[in-house]
């Protein structure tokens, strides 16, 4: 009787024979027992390979990976990665972790400045090391050189505004390698740090501040208003723009007129975009100050300025001085506004030639027939009005064609224009004239 085979076995889990020579020695075989039925008991299995391997950052003495994270189901969690390095040539792998790193990357500084180096990483657990992920091409050590630039957010590419008081945060996102050298400025000058707080990290410089009206381009100065000039029950104005305009535009202004008698201030234009204005309806016998406020999109300035001087209605007549105007002098030579233009006539039948001219002193007006002045012919008939010259041919005859002449004189001067005149017999068919 044969003896019956042992019902458990131990089994042995090799590697491939084709499997990386650089592979560990240590996780080329595991022990690990093996039930009856083929199944394996809950003991230690080896974890994933660690995937997706890319370069972070290069610096000229170290380098930064980062990868996904290796699959770690089984009995126990995972124990790290271990990150290996070898020069690009060599066969020999070196350890750049003396201990195992639970993070998904890392950097292996102290290197020498412009090596090649293979990059690889191992996840290791209590059963084994997995198999490596390699970087698929050698990492030349040295820094990578990007120029400064500056991200200006788009709310900082127009005006900035802030009420008095409030507090001003400023981000300005930037890049480069090495690391930019930053200054903040005003006007050209640094900042005033014992007002404002300046913050530096690796990828933005916020600047923090309480908006103050020095921050304005220029210095404050109050705009400078008069009074201009009084008449009957009227008052008129002149200021100047101010200088601080609250770093926004001026929308308007606000003029304000105050009676002596009371000393309360009322709104004669809300909001003016001139400056100057003119105060109407004021009371005889009364005297009046005056001041105008300047206005944002912000608000209203905090003081308005007072006009220098007061306007005191009186209650004598009004006498009326009408403006001295200086009298224009309209001479001028004759010039042809409207000129003659060539035509034709038919015997018999009255025809007129038109133009117009202009010129002061009023020019004298002379028509000429082929240069000939054509003077109180009672064929023609010449009249001149409001500066139309016409020229009336009554029944003209084939000797009547030529060319006309219109020609205006004064004492700056004189002006002619012409046209050509062709009068044409009517030619009646022959037996139209039979009958």
């Amino acid at each position: 009787m044969s003896a019956k085979p042992d019902p458990i076995k131990k089994s042995a889990v090799k590697k491939s024979e084709a499997a990386p020579a650089d592979t560990d020695p240590a996780a080329a075989m595991v022990e690990v027992p093996v039930e009856a039925g083929g199944q394996a008991p809950t003991g230690e299995v080896l974890t994933s390979t660690p995937q997706n391997l890319t370069v972070e950052d290069v610096q000229d003495t170290s380098v930064t990976i980062k990868w996904l994270a290796s699959d770690t189901s089984g009995a126990s969690g995972l124990d790290g990665y271990t990150v290996e390095t070898c020069k690009d040539g060599a066969k020999e792998w070196v350890v750049a972790n003396t201990e195992p790193t639970v993070a998904n990357c890392y950097t292996i500084k102290n290197l020498t400045p412009g090596d090649l180096l293979n990059i690889r990483v191992l996840a290791i657990k209590s059963g084994g090391r997995s198999e490596p992920a390699t970087l698929p091409q050698p990492v030349l050590i040295q820094e990578v050189i990007e120029r400064p630039k500056i991200k200006l957010p788009r709310f900082l590419r127009t005006r900035y505004v802030r009420r008095v008081g409030e507090q001003v945060n400023i981000v300005i996102p930037f890049l480069g390698k090495p690391k930019p050298i930053l200054c903040w400025t005003k006007d050209g000058e640094p900042l005033d740090t014992s007002r404002v707080s300046i913050l530096f990290s690796d990828k933005d410089d916020p600047l923090h501040e309480n908006a103050n009206r020095r921050d304005s381009p220029e210095e404050l100065y109050d705009l400078y208003q008069k009074l201009v000039d009084t008449w009957g029950f009227n008052a008129a104005l002149e200021w100047t723009p101010p200088r601080d305009n609250g770093n926004t535009e001026i929308t308007g202004y606000i003029v304000q007129k105050a009676d002596k008698k009371t000393g309360d201030w009322f709104t004669v234009f809300d909001n003016c975009h001139r400056l100057s204005a003119t105060v109407s309806d004021l009371i005889m016998g009364n005297s009046y100050s005056f001041r105008v406020f300047s206005q944002n999109k912000v608000g209203i300035s905090e003081e308005a300025t007072v006009a220098k001087g007061i306007a005191t209605i009186q209650k004598i007549g009004i006498v009326y001085k009408p403006p001295q105007y200086t009298e224009h002098d309209f001479s001028e030579a004759p010039k042809f506004t409207a000129s003659l233009n060539d035509r034709a006539a038919t015997v018999g039948y009255t025809t007129k030639l038109l133009c117009a001219v202009r010129g002061s002193p009023k020019p004298k007006i002379e028509w000429l027939k082929n240069q000939m002045v054509i003077g109180d012919d009672p064929k023609f008939r010449q009249i001149s009005n409001q500066g139309v010259c016409s020229l009336e041919i009554r029944k003209p005859c084939s000797f009547d064609g030529g060319v006309y002449t219109c020609r205006a004189k004064n004492t700056l001067g004189e002006a002619t224009v012409a046209c050509r005149l062709q009068v044409k017999q009517v030619i009646t068919p022959e037996g139209e004239k039979a009958k």
